[in-house]
């Protein structure tokens, strides 16, 4: 058997080195490696965050950083607003995309235009807070989406310009219906619905007393919290009052969505119209837990409650209550269930 001595062995390591580093360098070998994107399983879509991202009183983000991404790896996202970021760790990304529906669709395209990143095979998760619909929601449901709707198209009238009071002063325009509608993927919503439906949430004893009080003799109000299915309307205004309300039932009979009005937002048309130009429409899951009403609470009028942010925010402030933070926290848990079973192949 041939001898070999520490010096030959050593020249043929250095030799099979050169060897692979000289492959590596052939034409079109390390551009393939520069082109190689990240994965990403799921892409989750807050809008905004209190304060910071981890450790305080949390927004619609902060529970999803700490659970999936802390301490990943941070993108700047080219042609976004406000500079937007991408948080990353193991097949999971969040960016939080600003409030109203500008921000929303600039940002989700920014996002899924970035060609570091690989979203062929992704699911976009949109969480945030809304008002829910009397009669419908109470304080702390969640809602998977099944239909999202701009109720900012078409036109409004001021009331005092209707000769007949209908209750009602948004009329419907044909011409504005292939962008006011998105019928999110029906078949994704159920199994998305099926995951979630029996999940217990959270309320607050002051949240309680508040429906009580404020419903007092409602069946509907006069509940826990539950997972429900539903349509949302997103407006670029902050909207409150029996008379929307009644534009808002209006709007979603006229669109014919699959479910009732349930929850009102900022954003998640942009997002839904986002991922259809990128061809993930089919992918696109919504969920949005209720803080507040989409009327006043008896005796609130409208230069009460939006005397100041610093109010809304307080706890003098009757449309807040107390529950946001476990509002936000049953989103999460909802989410987590399915980011979940999307990252174990099970959805």
């Amino acid at each position: 058997m041939a001898k070999y001595s520490g010096t030959k062995i050593t020249k043929t390591i250095f030799v099979f080195a050169i060897v692979v580093f000289s492959f590596i360098l052939l034409p079109g070998c390390s551009s393939r490696m520069k082109d190689q994107k990240i994965p990403v399983k799921i892409l989750i879509l807050p809008k905004f965050e209190v304060g910071e991202l981890t450790g305080d009183f949390p927004g619609e983000a902060q529970y999803f950083y700490e659970a999936y991404v802390a301490d990943g790896d941070v993108y700047d996202i080219e042609g976004s607003t406000s500079a937007a970021k991408l948080y990353y760790k193991d097949g999971v990304a969040i960016c939080l995309l600003g409030q109203g529906k500008t921000n929303a669709a600039i940002n989700t395209a920014a996002v899924l235009s970035d060609k570091r990143f690989d979203f062929s095979e992704a699911y976009i998760l949109g969480v945030g807070c809304g008002g829910t619909a009397e009669g419908y929601g109470i304080f702390g449901d969640v809602f998977v989406v099944s239909t999202a709707v701009d109720c900012d198209l078409g036109h409004w009238v001021d009331s005092r310009e209707l000769n007949n009071q209908t209750g009602t002063t948004w009329f419907h325009d044909k011409t504005l219906d292939d962008y006011a509608v998105v019928q999110l993927d029906q078949s994704l919503t159920n199994r998305v619905f099926e995951l979630v439906k029996d999940l217990k949430l959270e309320t607050t004893e002051n949240t309680v007393k508040f429906l009580q009080k404020e419903y007092a003799g409602e069946a509907w109000a006069d509940r826990a919290p539950k997972v429900m299915r539903g349509t949302t309307l997103t407006s670029d205004r902050y909207w409150k009052g029996t008379y929307n309300h009644q534009n808002a039932l209006l709007i979603a009979e006229t669109y014919h969505c699959q479910d009732s009005y349930a929850v009102t937002e900022m954003e998640d048309i942009a997002v839904a119209r986002a991922a259809e130009s990128f061809g993930l429409a089919d992918r696109l899951i919504i969920l949005r837990t209720a803080v507040n009403m989409d009327v006043f609470p008896t005796g609130m009028t409208p230069e009460m409650l939006w005397r100041s942010d610093d109010y809304i925010a307080s706890e003098a402030s009757l449309e807040s209550v107390d529950i946001f933070e476990t509002a936000m926290h049953n989103c999460f848990e909802a989410g987590k269930v399915l980011i979940d079973a999307i990252l174990e192949g099970a959805l």
